[in-house]
């Protein structure tokens, strides 16, 4: 058994203020009504240029966040790796509209598999479809709508930038994760994503597609997925719970279409424990990132290669946790010998601001989540007053 409870492997990398900072941030998440408010008012003070940008990055930013660039990330990727945790470089800018935004997440996500290939301590890069194009054109897409002579050229272009993340992390022995993203857009990007896997899966897993196991169709997925590689590529998998459970449930009730997410927390877990083990027994021809907060399916993992006879640190099986969040995970688990890594999002404040509302938004909304995060940081506080 991991123990979790370790709480001075899981805060040995952190100060005191580290702690404090920490501890403030989880209790404001905790009340919903309190980081609604705080979300409000960010997001209406960016928009009106206030000077808010030094309190997001002194509070929030640094918590959860690496740095403005790749350069001023590195003090995040060498401290992790003090403790042998990778680290996963994640350009967060998403939603954009202009080929000039588009072309600028491109550039930073072939700079960040450029320094993995140098780099043991970065296992992965990753990139987000609507950081490439618009989400405009990815729904038409996934609609199959009719597309303009326009929505044609935005195609082949969006097309062409997937194709170059891929083929230079195929070429420079890199795996590449392909994040997933509402449901009304996701067929467009499982195809993209299973297309890469056919060219460039040859040999093993570089690319892989993010399945989110609150839908509640991924099972059906996920086996398809693996009947259609069998003998002609492997497969790459990240498994994660899901990051739009709100606005999923809230559209399908205004469009008036079946719900495509589980309603019931058991049944997102009974699904994702499912999916680990569909992707233990077909290790041979699968490689998979467990992204996950949740000690029982992190344990349930560690216990299936135990019973399998897999190594705990096969290059085959890695378990990520966001940067900022669930550390008495982390840690723990790269103390234990296992392939750990964090997700660790950099980027201008601003084109970060999305994604920290998000985390924000997820946090709230996840019970227990929060209280667990406050009881091991004031557990370890006391600890250390005790010394």
């Amino acid at each position: 058994m991991i123990d979790f409870n370790n709480l001075k492997i899981a805060f040995s990398d952190k100060s005191n203020p580290d702690l404090n900072r920490a501890y403030f941030l989880f209790k404001g998440m905790s009340n919903p009504f309190f980081s609604k408010l705080l979300t409000s008012i960010s997001k209406l003070a960016l928009k009106l240029h206030l000077p808010i940008k030094p309190i997001i990055k002194a509070t929030v930013y640094k918590q959860f966040c690496g740095g403005e660039t790749i350069e001023q990330s590195q003090v995040t990727i060498d401290k992790l790796w003090e403790s042998k945790i990778g680290t996963i470089l994640d350009f967060s800018a998403e939603g954009k509209e202009l080929n000039s935004d588009f072309d600028r997440a491109l550039k930073q996500t072939l700079a960040s598999i450029e320094k993995a290939a140098i780099y043991d301590s970065i296992p992965f890069s990753v990139f987000k479809p609507t950081g490439l194009c618009k989400f405009s054109l990815l729904q038409k897409i996934n609609d199959c709508t009719s597309l303009s002579a326009n929505d044609k050229k935005e195609k082949k272009e969006y097309e062409a930038r997937v194709n170059s993340i891929c083929q230079l992390a195929h070429d420079k022995n890199v795996a590449v994760f392909i994040d997933a993203e509402e449901s009304w857009i996701q067929n467009a990007i499982d195809s993209i994503a299973e297309q890469m896997m056919v060219k460039y899966n040859t040999k093993k897993a570089l690319i892989y597609n993010t399945i989110q196991l609150y839908r509640n169709d991924r099972i059906t997925y996920l086996n398809s997925l693996l009947e259609r590689s069998e003998n002609k590529f492997f497969v790459g998998i990240k498994l994660v719970r899901g990051a739009y459970h709100e606005q999923e449930i809230e559209r399908a009730k205004i469009n008036k279409y079946p719900c495509p997410v589980h309603l019931k927390k058991s049944d997102t877990d009974k699904d994702y424990n499912q999916a680990l083990n569909i992707c233990i027994n077909n290790i041979d021809r699968i490689a998979i990132c467990a992204g996950t907060h949740n000690e029982d399916s992190t344990q349930l993992l560690a216990n299936l290669l135990d019973e399998k006879g897999i190594k705990k640190n096969d290059v085959r099986i890695y378990f990520s946790q966001l940067l900022g969040m669930s550390d008495h995970i982390s840690y723990n688990l790269s103390f234990a010998n296992y392939n750990v890594s964090k997700y660790v999002p950099y980027g201008p404040v601003k084109d970060v601001m999305p994604y920290l509302i998000r985390r924000a938004e997820e946090n709230t909304s996840i019970a227990g989540q929060m209280g667990r995060e406050l009881t091991n940081i004031v557990a370890e506080k006391q600890r250390r007053k005790k010394l």
